[in-house]
């Protein structure tokens, strides 16, 4: 229902008829016939509808209708005086109307009055007649369009700026007066005994039976989804990944779709050993699409699946022209057919997701919503997308290919949907065991309504590839993966000092370290590279923490072993979820994971100021450092900038500061600063800013050392080689 009453914000609307063929309703009305809805029009109360049967009545209510524009309407129904009313009338348009004068003349001057202030969408019967003729046509989606008066029945009705008008005391007690309630009443009810009152009570009990009905059926409908879904759901889809060394996240989404749809339309004969588990949630899963679903590699769950309008005939077929290399698009009402099919229009997608998504609370029933859409254009349905998370639906949304990572297709993808809305959890895998991990936890989180103030799932993919055995190539070098912990490290290519060689101790098994690693992976970021308990290791004096988000993690490991060659440890934490780690969601747990489970901290590490040796009467010239971090990543800085300031250390924040261009990603990334050679700089950078601060000591106490002096300040620069 469109409420129609011709008014802005500001005051009336002016349209250009001649370029509109007509007012806004006319747009509004052609608009949607021409997107397929069935229009009614509420434009004339019972007062209009009678007095138009008189003779020239009809000539009139066309006038009405076609000729009269919104603006000068308005403009009468400001006038007060009836008989200025029908002066005006007479004087400027009887000449141009057939029979104008003598349907003015059939009519009082009060008659004519109330016409012009009597339209269909305050007509409650109107309304009612309407919305009755709306349900007959059980084919289309029908829009109402509710003429008005803004601020019907009260002296500001139709006066330009209304909108934040109020009633004046006087007209207040005229109204009560009116309605029959009492001097001290603010509101009242129709007395018990009258009709109203009557109908009332028993509607409400209708309606509230009804309501208790719903939510029996929601929760026998949700205790039998439970019951179905008894069974474990695992961790891991176990996609086969030693085949495919270099991967992507958006390739692994279709891979762990395409094995969902294979379980849900399997018999369970048919099953692989392990498989049944996923019977139920793969059968829950509708995935969706604004016409990218094969270019985000849905194509799996699309092929034959789309579910639309039945009865197509498939041309294709009849004439042997069908390619088998692309899906098969012809829709079914199958029950196999959960793909549904979206022209390039974000925002309906959007608003579809959300409804699925909500499906859980309202029926009891886990349907889980998959929607794809490619990731600089969720701005597009920006309005859709925070309402979903506002009523709280459970979705799941993968927008991918996201930021300049894909900037070979052109500049304008320099955007990324960057955004903090209570409700969400970001996601930005780098290895495809991530998005694995993120995928199955979201699907089971959602399915056991275990997602609360999380239940806005948003996972950003690439189409860059990754050496996937770097995960557990890195994972397997860290100390505390080592079967023997007792020793300090050292690598043999990088030997910065003397240490037991890390590939000379065998590590625990890929299992437990996956184990491990998976809890960090789901709390929102893990050490990929860590050098803790490796010889030389010394923070405050050569330390430094890399934070990197999705794609940009192989600049942040190529960063980290050139610095090695400097003589600098560079810690590799990949983020997961900026959301879990330093956004909404850490913040309600004061940022536990940050602080406590990858133990980043900003311990003051009191080192030699002057050439590595501490002489006792030089005490007072001794460095306070912490652990600098630099934080890596394609989207725009507020995702990662935070980590110092929570934290309490010098921090380069390396992100998307400006639009993009069009070329390789290895070109772009260095036009953006967040190629491998800028994060070695951000490092020194932030290393030797930490190196200048000062400990200042009491007076008094530098006195009894040696007489305390000034440090002079050095520029960075000079303390790094470019």
């Amino acid at each position: 229902i469109v409420d129609y009453n011709r008014q802005s914000l500001d005051g009336h609307r002016i349209t250009n008829k001649n370029i509109m063929k007509g007012t806004d309703d006319t747009r509004i009305r052609d608009t949607m016939l021409a997107n397929g809805w069935h229009v009614i029009e509420a434009r004339h109360g019972r007062i209009r509808q009678e007095l138009f049967t008189r003779e020239g009545g009809k000539e009139f209510k066309k006038w009405l209708e076609d000729d009269l524009d919104d603006y000068e309407l308005q403009a009468l129904l400001n006038v007060k005086d009836p008989k200025v009313l029908k002066t005006f009338l007479s004087d400027n348009h009887s000449k141009n109307v057939k029979n104008f004068d003598k349907f003015m003349k059939s009519l009082s001057d009060q008659e004519l009055y109330d016409l012009f202030r009597d339209f269909g969408g305050n007509d409650i019967e109107v309304m009612q007649e309407v919305l009755l003729e709306s349900k007959k046509n059980t084919t289309q989606p029908s829009l109402i369009i509710a003429h008005t008066i803004k601020g019907w029945g009260l002296e500001m009705a139709a006066v330009a700026g209304n909108h934040n008008m109020l009633p004046g005391a006087e007209e207040m007690t005229e109204l009560r007066t009116a309605t029959g309630m009492a001097e001290d009443s603010l509101f009242a009810r129709f007395d018990d005994k009258s009709k109203e009152a009557q109908f009332l009570k028993k509607r409400g009990d209708e309606l509230y039976k009804d309501i208790q009905g719903q939510e029996a059926l929601r929760a026998k409908n949700w205790e039998k989804a439970q019951n179905e879904i008894s069974k474990a759901i695992p961790d891991s889809l176990d996609i086969n990944l030693k085949m495919a060394s270099y991967p992507h996240t958006q390739w692994m989404l279709g891979q762990l779709t395409a094995k969902m749809t294979r379980i849900a339309n399997a018999k369970n004969s048919e099953l692989k050993e392990g498989e049944d588990v996923w019977k139920i949630p793969s059968e829950l899963l509708v995935s969706m699409a604004p016409d990218v679903g094969t270019s985000t590699n849905l194509n799996p769950a699309m092929d034959g699946k789309i579910y639309g309008a039945d009865g197509t005939l498939d041309f294709e077929t009849e004439l042997n022209v069908k390619d088998a290399k692309t899906p098969d698009l012809v829709t079914g009402q199958e029950d196999n057919d959960r793909f549904i099919r979206f022209e390039i229009v974000e925002a309906n997608v959007m608003s579809c997701m959300g409804s699925f998504g909500k499906l859980r609370d309202i029926l009891g029933i886990p349907i889980t919503p998959l929607m794809t859409v490619y990731d600089f254009f969720v701005k597009r349905a920006h309005d859709q997308y925070f309402y979903d998370l506002y009523w709280g639906s459970s979705f799941i949304m993968v927008g991918t290919p996201a930021g300049v990572t894909l900037s070979p297709e052109g500049a304008q993808h320099g955007w990324k949907s960057d955004f903090q809305i209570p409700n969400q959890v970001l996601w930005e895998p780098y290895f495809c065991q991530e998005l694995d991990w993120i995928f199955c936890d979201s699907i089971k989180r959602h399915l056991l309504g275990d997602n609360q103030g999380r239940n806005g799932v948003h996972i950003r993919g690439v189409t860059r590839g990754a050496q996937q055995k770097d995960m557990m190539k890195y994972l397997k070098r860290q100390s505390r993966f080592k079967s023997d912990q007792s020793q300090q490290l050292s690598l043999a290519e990088f030997p910065l000092q003397s240490g037991t060689d890390e590939s000379s101790v065998a590590a625990i098994s890929n299992d437990e370290i996956l184990e491990h690693i998976k809890n960090d992976v789901l709390s929102g970021a893990y050490y990929l590279i860590d050098y803790r308990n490796y010889a030389g290791y010394e923070p405050g004096d050569n330390v430094v923490n890399i934070f990197s988000l999705g794609a940009l993690t192989t600049e942040a490991i190529v960063a980290s072993n050139e610095l090695l060659t400097k003589g600098i440890y560079a810690n590799v934490i990949v983020v997961t979820s900026p959301d879990l780690l330093v956004g909404n969601l850490g913040y309600e747990n004061d940022y536990h994971h940050l602080r406590n489970g990858l133990q980043v901290n900003a311990t003051l590490y009191l080192q030699p100021s002057m050439n590595g040796n501490m002489i006792t009467p030089e005490a007072v010239t001794l460095a306070g450092r912490r652990i600098p971090a630099v934080s890596v990543h394609d989207g725009e800085p507020g995702l990662l900038d935070n980590i110092g300031s929570i934290i309490g250390v010098r921090h380069e924040s390396l992100a998307v500061r400006k639009h993009s261009k069009c070329g390789r990603p290895s070109d772009i990334y260095e036009f953006h600063g967040i190629d491998a050679p800028s994060i070695v700089n951000a490092c020194g950078k932030a290393l030797s800013e930490t190196a200048l601060e000062e400990v200042r000591i009491a007076k008094s106490a530098a006195e009894q050392i040696q007489g305390g002096t000034d440090v002079q300040k050095v520029d960075w620069r000079k303390l790094w080689s470019q």
